[in-house]
């Protein structure tokens, strides 16, 4: 009854998102509008029952380069620090998800166009240049959070293009009573949004945890070499 009741309040806070954003975003800032996902990203985690612990301070402007486990780990940046990200081209379809997601400055990639990764890069340096905050998930899909999958290196091009610092982020999702990992929250394989969801509402306390380690420039690294690099980064952070 309790993660039902739960799932109530997270279903009427998504809707009073788009409540939001469909009759004020046009009429606030982009600062006031970034405040506005910030605070409804923290609300919503802890309608979920999670708890947020930011361990180091987040930059301003950048790349966020971060290891991913869940989808909760957009919402738990968001919490932190408002960015743009980038998701599946397919998103944008999805009932109300999609209009927030894409009211909210998400950009959407075909992943198996190259000619649209391209673009991406270009239009992710070009958000860089302009101050922005981008986060990336590197490995390119969910993990269950063991180990790091390899990092692909195309999104950290942008960051050479614009002449931007990179900023690793770790993320751990942790029982808040043992310490030990919790894997309520993954989404991986065979599992379904739903099934995620419904373990996480399930679970007794997490705590989802965001190291964001220290800012890192180019220094004269391609784009293979500095990915390797933020890789090791996170995996030190997550040891």
């Amino acid at each position: 009854m309790k993660a039902a009741f739960k799932l109530c309040c997270a279903i009427l806070h998504l809707l009073r998102g788009y409540w939001i954003i469909k009759t004020r975003f046009a009429k606030i800032s982009q600062k006031e509008r970034a405040d506005h996902v910030q605070q409804w990203s923290a609300q919503l985690l802890g309608i979920m029952g999670l708890q947020l612990q930011v361990v180091g301070a987040p930059i301003q402007s950048g790349l966020f380069v971060a290891n991913h486990i869940s989808w909760l780990d957009n919402v738990a940046i968001h919490a932190a620090h408002f960015c743009r990200f980038i998701a599946k081209s397919d998103i944008k379809a999805w009932p109300v998800i999609g209009y927030l997601t894409d009211q909210t400055g998400m950009l959407f990639i075909e992943r198996t166009s190259r000619r649209d990764a391209h673009r991406v890069v270009e239009a992710v340096a070009v958000r860089l240049q302009a101050g922005d905050c981008v986060a990336v998930f590197p490995e390119g899909t969910t993990g269950e959070g063991r180990e790091l999958l390899p990092f692909h290196a195309n999104m950290i091009q942008s960051a050479i293009d614009a002449d931007s610092q990179v900023q690793p982020v770790a993320i751990r999702y942790i029982d808040s009573a043992s310490g030990e990992q919790s894997f309520a929250p993954s989404f991986i394989g065979d599992d379904t949004l739903l099934q995620s969801v419904w373990r996480t509402l399930n679970a007794k306390s997490i705590t989802v945890t965001l190291q964001f380690g220290a800012a890192q420039t180019t220094e004269s690294r391609d784009r293979r070499t500095w990915a390797n690099d933020l890789r090791t980064s996170i995996h030190t952070m997550l040891s």
